[in-house]
């Protein structure tokens, strides 16, 4: 798993590489980021470059590309039903996020299960638009939520006017002009415009919704 750090990530990814490939480890299964072959937002920059030192290492290794976290959407559930507002750069692109649990089973089943050294596996969830997302919020909570979309410059000046350090609002901004771009659907290999389901492959079950994350974050909220 990556550091926190943007701009060290690919130096302790590489660190870390190494020192398994000494002791000779089994397999190495790394968690990188949906589309990191392509995908231009600066998040995926590190990603690659670890997958490409990682394949050119010789440890038997298995990439799991996860997709956006659901979490990056609930966490923020508070400040959105205070502002009754979502607010983004992401425009009508589609993201295929996930839960952590999702993803963690996911990192279980190649971890523990034999077949699946050598694979790069894109992994997300049911796709949706951050307008969709404010929809199901509304539906949820019983009051409506407007999706707001910004330009990127005037969303990073938003999230650090909120306290964000400068770095992770710049990150997050962008990670949302390449979810506008594309970057943060998990298309299938065979069919440009088909979503990849190779998480539901992997965990044996559907990949929790965003209804069902927004219904269960409320669920804990009212039971305490």
């Amino acid at each position: 798993m990556s550091t926190t750090t943007v701009g060290e990530r690919f130096d302790n990814a590489r660190n870390a590489i190494d020192a398994v490939a000494r002791v000779g480890v089994s397999r190495v299964v790394y968690t990188s980021i949906v589309n990191a072959a392509t995908a231009r937002m600066a998040l995926a920059d590190e990603h690659r470059r670890t997958e490409d030192y990682l394949r050119g290492n010789g440890v038997p290794f298995v990439v799991l590309r996860n997709g956006w976290y659901l979490e990056n959407y609930t966490d923020q559930l508070p400040v959105i039903t205070r502002y009754h507002a979502l607010l983004g750069s992401a425009r009508d692109g589609l993201v295929s996020a996930a839960s952590r649990r999702d993803y963690a089973a996911a990192a279980v089943a190649v971890l523990t299960q034999d077949g699946h050294l050598g694979a790069t596996y894109e992994l997300g969830g049911t796709p949706f638009t951050l307008t969709e997302l404010a929809a199901t919020i509304s539906d949820v909570l019983g009051t409506h939520i407007a999706y707001r979309d910004m330009p990127v410059t005037d969303y990073t000046a938003t999230l650090t006017a909120a306290g964000l350090p400068a770095e992770m609002a710049a990150a997050v901004a962008d990670a949302d002009a390449g979810l506008a771009r594309g970057e943060l659907f998990t298309a299938s290999d065979d069919l440009l415009f088909t979503a990849s389901d190779d998480l539901v492959t992997l965990i044996g079950r559907p990949a929790t919704t965003a209804r069902e994350a927004i219904q269960n974050v409320t669920a804990i909220g009212e039971s305490r």
